[in-house]
């Protein structure tokens, strides 16, 4: 494990002339819903999008878990009737909550699965068994609490936030299902975010590094302080590899609660990995012993990471290394995790020239999905689409990229937090160069511009382009390039 620790693997050899994934098997299609066909339901969507969209955006928060506590004691305290398994961390929480929600289900438990942001559709936050809940259930459910959130919302000085009532939605319906475990990921932070209603009996912390540094504290242990409010009495912690002060932190706090704790690299870790097929091959230990030979059909060492983490989360759950010795079957780990898709995640949706998606949206993100480009694929000129948001540290976001984009074209998304083009352009000609940057204001034609650029080389030479930057961007891209 010593060598996976420093994250630096060999890399396979790849052919010589090769203009793709060094990897080119068929990875799990991803479960992005569409709009919906029936014009009916669609108009009670968008409906209930618009009522949602009245309320505070998720970065407008009064650091507060008093509203979603009020709406749950109105709602009898659905989150109470299911065990859950509750995600933290900067980046990597989606992914492994995917991870993790594969192995319970393929465990034959059903499951509920709450993530944010969506990539494309807003009913991708709520999942049960699997898939995100049908835009039928979605409006039902909305209708079905909307009289008790606006009891709440006038009993209290400020009204619910947007994500607020997602996460009393998601917890309604888990509770309706009824499922038998959910896995909830946290929006911002974990002391106050709105799914800290719950007392996971699993708590998982991904790699801590900065991000919302306004709001959640300047240096790793900071942030971490706030991420350890998950942590609760006598819960399974599993951490990620992290940073020492927040690794400090977190440890601390887990003894003031009398957490047991199970940390990457010494009680758990990837052993070895190895490019594959689609993907990747992966020796884990876990808290119950090893597990060869599990494919991941997704690509980076940081993923590879993420199904450590995942599995020894599900080994928690299960009482692995407590109530019981032995490990969990190894065929039903392998089918889970071979069965994994995490879209906007180092996902391929074009070919020739390809063209990937990745919702990096810090340095640290961009850092790991950097590295994952350099191993999956071997493109002689990739091109860079940009657009991030401008509260991120998108001058932190564009250095990590700098050393393997060869041109960058910079664009917006149409959020209103997204940072103009210009603006961008600016900052990016002082980390590329003038001559490296292209500036189009509209996505599709960032679009088009990028695939002219990468189609210079020839049929044959190896251009690509990766479209990064935000959640809102990857999908924009999506939708543009025919996905959903």
């Amino acid at each position: 494990m010593a060598a996976e620790t420093e994250r630096d693997p060999d890399l396979a050899v790849i052919e010589a002339g090769s203009r793709t994934l060094r990897t080119q098997g068929a990875a799990p299609e991803a479960d992005v819903p569409a709009r919906p066909t029936d014009p009916e339901v669609d108009k009670a969507l968008r409906e209930v999008e618009a009522e949602l969209a009245t309320r505070w955006g998720e970065t407008k928060l009064e650091p507060s878990v008093s509203r979603i506590a009020a709406l749950m004691d109105v709602l009898g305290e659905p989150q109470r009737s299911y065990p859950s398994i509750h995600i933290t961390g900067t980046n990597g929480k989606t992914s492994t909550a995917r991870m993790i929600e594969a192995l319970l289900g393929a465990f034959e438990l059903r499951t509920g699965r709450y993530t944010s942001p969506h990539v494309q559709s807003i009913t991708e936050r709520i999942s049960l068994d699997g898939a995100p809940i049908s835009a039928e259930r979605f409006i039902e459910t909305y209708e079905d609490i909307k009289p008790y959130v606006e009891m709440v919302d006038s009993q209290q000085e400020y009204r619910l936030s947007f994500f607020e009532v997602l996460t009393g939605m998601a917890y309604a319906a888990f509770a309706d299902a009824p499922v038998d475990v959910a896995v909830v990921e946290v929006g911002m932070g974990g002391s106050w975010d709105a799914t800290n209603v719950i007392d996971g009996d699993v708590a998982v912390v991904t790699p801590i590094d900065l991000d919302h540094t306004d709001r959640l504290g300047e240096t790793a242990g900071a942030i971490a302080t706030e991420k350890a409010g998950i942590v609760k009495q006598d819960a399974t912690v599993i951490l990620a590899q992290q940073p020492v002060d927040a690794a400090q932190v977190l440890l601390k706090k887990a003894v003031e609660v009398d957490a047991t704790v199970a940390r990457e690299g010494l009680e758990f870790g990837v052993l070895a990995r190895q490019i594959a097929v689609g993907g990747q091959l992966l020796t884990l230990r876990g808290l119950g012993g090893e597990y060869t030979e599990v494919y991941l059909p997704l690509h980076g060492p940081y993923q590879a990471h993420n199904a450590a983490v995942a599995l020894a989360a599900v080994e928690a759950f299960f009482g692995v290394g407590s109530q019981r010795p032995e490990p969990l079957d190894i065929d039903t780990v392998r089918k889970a995790f071979a069965a994994v898709a995490s879209p906007g995640r180092m996902e391929v949706v074009r070919r020739s020239p390809t063209v990937v998606l990745d919702a990096a949206h810090n340095p640290a993100g961009a850092r790991a999905t950097a590295e994952a480009v350099g191993e999956a694929f071997d493109f002689s000129r990739l091109i860079g689409i940009v657009g991030a948001s401008g509260d991120k540290n998108v001058r932190g976001l564009l250095e990590a990229f700098e050393p393997i984009f060869a041109e960058v074209v910079v664009t917006q998304n149409s959020s209103h937090r997204a940072m103009d083009a210009d603006e961008l352009a600016g900052i990016a000609v002082e980390v590329f160069g003038e001559e490296r940057v292209q500036v189009e204001p509209r996505l599709p034609d960032a679009l088009e511009a990028a695939i002219t650029l990468a189609e210079e080389e020839g049929e044959f030479a190896g251009g690509g382009v990766l479209v990064t930057g935000s959640v809102i961007t990857v999908g924009e891209a999506r939708l543009l390039l025919g996905k959903g």
